[in-house]
């Protein structure tokens, strides 16, 4: 069975954020439309439903790095800054995105809190991952299959390149 290794990350984003949209719990708040996502954007989001797109995402990770907290999530969507003549600077996302879309997805029961030796954070719930697995399954079937190219000659003998036979020619002595 096709995992979310097996996919591309964008096409299982862009699958999983459409069916987010009909979950009740995970809706975008009013100042969504006027935010930016963090302090190296100079302009708010231009997709209408980058909200569920985030939160796709952030589930996706959730997934796959899980346990996983706040600021690696942080860290994750920041970027650098243009800064002018100066050179550029990492900065991080937005924490109270994040914050939002982590207690969204957690009240919808798709992650969870958990603490795990000394490391604590969010992991993903059977349904979260029942919803990653479905849409990767879905994504992979939807593939073209990859034929091997036949080879015209039997296993285990080589034919020569016309090039090459014509260059082997004029090596030949003739008696």
């Amino acid at each position: 069975m096709p995992t979310v290794y097996d996919v591309s990350t964008n096409e299982i984003i862009s699958k999983t954020a459409q069916e987010l949209k009909a979950v009740k719990e995970i809706k975008p708040p009013v100042w969504a439309p006027f935010v930016k996502t963090g302090m190296h954007r100079e302009r708010p989001p231009q997709q209408p439903d980058w909200w569920y797109v985030r939160a796709a995402a952030v589930l996706l990770t959730v997934r796959k790095k899980g346990p996983i907290g706040v600021e690696k999530l942080r860290t994750k969507y920041g970027g650098k800054k243009n800064r002018g003549h100066k050179p550029e600077k990492f900065y991080k996302g937005s924490g109270n995105i994040i914050r939002k879309v982590l207690q969204q997805l957690e009240a919808a029961q798709l992650i969870k809190h958990v603490k795990i030796g000394v490391h604590k954070g969010r992991i993903a719930t059977k349904q979260g991952m029942a919803i990653l697995d479905k849409n990767a399954k879905l994504i992979y079937q939807s593939q073209p299959k990859l034929q091997p190219k036949a080879s015209p000659a039997p296993a285990g003998q080589h034919q020569k390149a016309p090039e090459q036979e014509k260059a082997e020619e004029p090596n030949k002595k003739t008696e």
